[in-house]
């Protein structure tokens, strides 16, 4: 695939990232990192799963060339009916020829053509040139996410409550039954991919009561989420995060992807969770894309 890219029309060639070795996308990645705003330097290992966790086609991601040249790369990730973009990148020499709109356009025609609803992604806030072109490209703001991190350590608050640890097919229920809009990385569909997932339910003597589910690594805790049923989620959520901490107290935490409106924000503060960067997560809408793009506007005669 070609397309005129460059500001001088000389053409940009989208190869499928299939073509190419795990070990070739991990190099081409890293370049297109090395002054990114937060560094997320990848090694093959880290890559396939990634690729393996999120549902990423790889062939219908693309990385750009010319003469020869790479010049970037894009991957989406592709789930019934809704995509997301992902490891968008450009050469830093390379940037702001039309590199990184092309590689978007090869995204989101790749979503049209396996007849999905509609497209999502996230961007560093502050990421300014990045957040122009999505929304030139008409994606809409939907959430503001952030990131946060918690030390080791003991924990800060009592871990009350009566407390059940659930096993994976009980898990399995509960996230399933959770509404859209959760961030792609957060979604059923990731934790059907992950090895050793654990949560757990918790009753307050109040009637609160909730569950929590996240991934339990060598070193890390990832991919936590907190969900009250009844009471207050500050209290559920603090109840939660106490038994889980109190369980992996000498493991570091990784929160991601949690909404500034979520309603367990300061259970999370109240345990130490200190937030390291925000994200932006954004929508193209396909379907109401291809309604416009039916019905033009009809011009004054």
């Amino acid at each position: 695939m070609t397309t005129d890219g460059f500001h001088d029309g000389s053409a940009i060639e989208l190869t499928p990232a299939a073509s190419f070795t795990i070990d070739e996308l991990v190099a081409i990645y890293n370049q297109t990192r090395i002054d990114y705003i937060v560094p997320m330097p990848m090694n093959s290992q880290r890559l396939a799963e990634y690729i393996r966790l999120y549902d990423v086609n790889l062939d219908a991601s693309f990385v750009a060339k010319a003469d020869g040249d790479i010049l970037g790369l894009a991957m989406l990730g592709v789930r019934r009916d809704h995509a997301w973009v992902t490891r968008l990148g450009v050469l830093p020499n390379r940037r702001k020829g039309g590199i990184g709109r092309a590689l978007m356009i090869a995204m989101v025609e790749a979503a049209r053509q396996h007849w999905l609803k509609y497209v999502q992604l996230e961007v560093i806030l502050n990421n300014t040139p990045a957040h122009k072109l999505f929304l030139a490209l008409g994606f809409e703001e939907t959430n503001q996410l952030l990131v946060m991190r918690r030390p080791p350590g003991p924990v800060k608050q009592p871990a009350v409550g009566s407390i059940e640890w659930l096993d994976w097919s009980q898990l399995q229920r509960l996230v399933r039954q959770q509404p859209q809009g959760v961030p792609w990385t957060n979604q059923a569909d990731s934790y059907d991919h992950m090895a050793m997932v654990e949560g757990c339910r918790i009753n307050l003597a109040d009637g609160g009561r909730g569950w929590c589910i996240f991934r339990r690594q060598p070193l890390v805790l990832s991919h936590i989420r907190l969900h009250t049923e009844a009471g207050d989620p500050n209290a559920v959520g603090s109840a939660l995060l106490a038994h889980v901490h109190q369980r992996h107290s000498r493991l570091d935490t990784q929160a991601e992807n949690i909404r500034c409106d979520d309603p367990h924000l300061v259970a999370y503060e109240q345990h130490g969770y200190i937030e390291a960067f925000q994200r932006i997560e954004m929508l193209l809408n396909l379907v109401a894309n291809e309604r416009v793009n039916k019905n033009p506007p009809q011009s004054a005669s």
